[in-house]
C-alpha cells in the first residue's frame, strides 16, 4: 500500500489511472486479506484488474465481493474459441457473468479475426493479442518515441468498425 501511495505522488499520477492487476489464484489464495487490500487501494482511486479469470479455484462469492473494475479472460479460453469444444460456451458465460457484476471485460490472446468477431459480438470491452499488435521491447518503443516513428502514425484498430 505504501509503495503504491508513494509512487503515485512522486510521479504525481492520479489514482484512477492506475489498474493493477492481480491474478485470480493470487486473489484467491487469500482471499479475505485480497478484499481488504482491494478495498484499500480502491478507495484511495486505484482500479483493481482481476487476471487470468477461469484458471484458478476462485469463489463466486469473493469475485463478487472483490472491488475490481475489470475481468481479462484468460488466453487459454480465448484459443479455444477455434476450436471445436466447449470454449466458446465457456467464453460467453465468463462475458455475460462479468456484464452481470458490471465488471469491464478484456479477453487475452486474440490472434485471428474469427476470435475477435466472436468476443465483440458477445460485448467483449477490450481485446489483447498477436492480432492487433506484436510485443515490442522497451529499446524499440523507446527508439520509436524518440523518431517519432510508426508508434504515433499507425491506424488504431478500432473493433465497432465492422
Amino acid at each position: 500500500m505504501d509503495t503504491i501511495t508513494r509512487s503515485l505522488a512522486r510521479h504525481s499520477i492520479r489514482p484512477d489511472l492506475l489498474i493493477l492487476e492481480i491474478t485470480e489464484t493470487t486473489a484467491m489464495n487469500k482471499p479475505e486479506q485480497s478484499v481488504a487490500i482491494l478495498t484499500r487501494l480502491t478507495e484511495m482511486g486505484v482500479k483493481a484488474s482481476i487476471d487470468d479469470f477461469g484458471t484458478g479455484y476462485s469463489s463466486l462469492l469473493y469475485l463478487k465481493r472483490l472491488p475490481a473494475c475489470e475481468l481479462k479472460i484468460d488466453r487459454a479460453f480465448v484459443h479455444e474459441l477455434s476450436e471445436a469444444g466447449d470454449g466458446a460456451t465457456i467464453v460467453a458465460a465468463i462475458v455475460a457473468l462479468a456484464k452481470a457484476l458490471n465488471l469491464q471485460i478484456v479477453a487475452e490472446g486474440v490472434e485471428n479475426e474469427t476470435q475477435q468477431q466472436f468476443l465483440t459480438q458477445l460485448g467483449c470491452h477490450t481485446l489483447q493479442g498477436f492480432l492487433l499488435g506484436k510485443p515490442r521491447t522497451a529499446e524499440e518503443i523507446a527508439r520509436d518515441i524518440r523518431d517519432s516513428a510508426n508508434i504515433f502514425t499507425r491506424p488504431i484498430y478500432n473493433i465497432n468498425s465492422k
